[in-house]
């Protein structure tokens, strides 16, 4: 009798720590009814306002996802990292578009990320790492169109110098090498690639030292946003303006302005509307499910637009649309 009544006892704390231990555990989450895209970029310009604008139409269209904005300032991982930290721990994202700086850098970042949420690369890639998709411009076929312009600049041949943010970004890698191949076999010698890490004010600083140290300088060309008006801003002081041809990317106001005066030859605009607009609307199909959307080679390719004086009135129109500006 006394050994029953003990097991009773024993069966009955047993239940009340089984209570306790249910009622402290909260309750499974219920699914989402609105999806959180968080975009990423890699550093603040022109051309990520111009990708916010995008994102913004994306988010007006789908009732069912919010998309939290984030600009890179410093252009550094670090911050970029901490961007990807605050997606997920704060704004509870179930996607992150993301401008990788550093590909082989972030691996570890990005493919943490990916165990959490969906994870697309957009303008940048990181073909290396668990990303699902990559979405933007061909890079190198990109580098051989701004190389095409800069031998059609300089027929004759002549010195170039290059300039980008940071050499290690997969986007820079990409444009630099096409740069290189459409050049084979021409008379245009690259001397250099010099970066900046993203500051506009040390760009325009290695544009006028490049002038200064080799003044027979044929050719400047400039593989991110912000390099063609930093060049431009080097050069114009210097009454060089249209004597040295200028190739960039891209489609800065300064950019277009350049164009159409004809201080820069050309540049090889990608189209940042459509990075935040189509990374936005495909990460909800495939939150939804629709893995359709990714293709086997896991790149969406968005073309990229020659700008010359030729067409310049005709895209400036069509980005006024766009932007919903005059």
């Amino acid at each position: 009798m006394k050994r029953s009544t003990q097991h009773k006892f024993i069966c009955l704390l047993a239940l009340i720590f089984a209570m306790s231990v249910s009622c402290a555990s909260p309750p499974p989450k219920p699914p989402k009814a609105v999806k959180t895209v968080a975009f990423i970029t890699n550093t603040t310009s022109d051309f990520w306002k111009i990708a916010r604008k995008g994102c913004d139409k994306a988010d007006g269209e789908l009732p069912d996802v919010t998309v939290a904005f984030k600009t890179t300032n410093t252009g550094t991982t670090e911050e970029q990292n901490g961007h990807i930290r605050d997606a997920l721990n704060r704004d509870e994202a179930d996607a992150i578009a993301i401008s990788p700086i550093d590909s082989a850098g972030q691996k570890k970042v990005i493919n943490d990320a990916a165990k959490r949420a969906l994870v697309i690369t957009q303008d940048s890639d990181a073909p290396d790492s668990d990303r699902a998709l990559y979405l933007g411009a061909d890079n190198r076929v990109a580098g051989r169109q701004a190389g095409e312009l800069i031998r059609r600049a300089l027929p004759q041949g002549g010195k170039i110098m290059v300039f980008v943010g940071k050499r290690e970004v997969e986007n820079a890698r990409e444009r630099f090498e096409g740069l290189k191949e459409a050049l084979r076999g021409s008379n245009v010698e690259i001397i250099d690639l010099l970066t900046d890490d993203a500051n506009p004010t040390r760009a325009r600083e290695n544009a006028y030292q490049t002038l200064k140290k080799y003044p027979d300088i044929a050719g400047m060309v400039g593989l991110w946003s912000y390099n063609g008006p930093s060049i431009v801003q080097a050069l114009r002081p210097e009454d060089k303006l249209g004597k040295i041809k200028i190739v960039c990317f891209d489609d800065e106001r300064q950019t277009l302005e350049g164009i159409k005066e004809g201080a820069i030859f050309g540049t090889v605009a990608q189209q940042p509307f459509e990075y935040g607009f189509q990374a936005v609307q495909t990460a909800a199909r495939i939150l939804k499910g629709d893995r359709s959307v990714i293709p086997e080679s896991k790149s969406i390719f968005i073309p990229t637009v020659v700008v010359q004086r030729d067409n310049i009135d005709d895209y400036i129109k069509k980005l006024n649309h766009l932007l919903g500006s005059t």
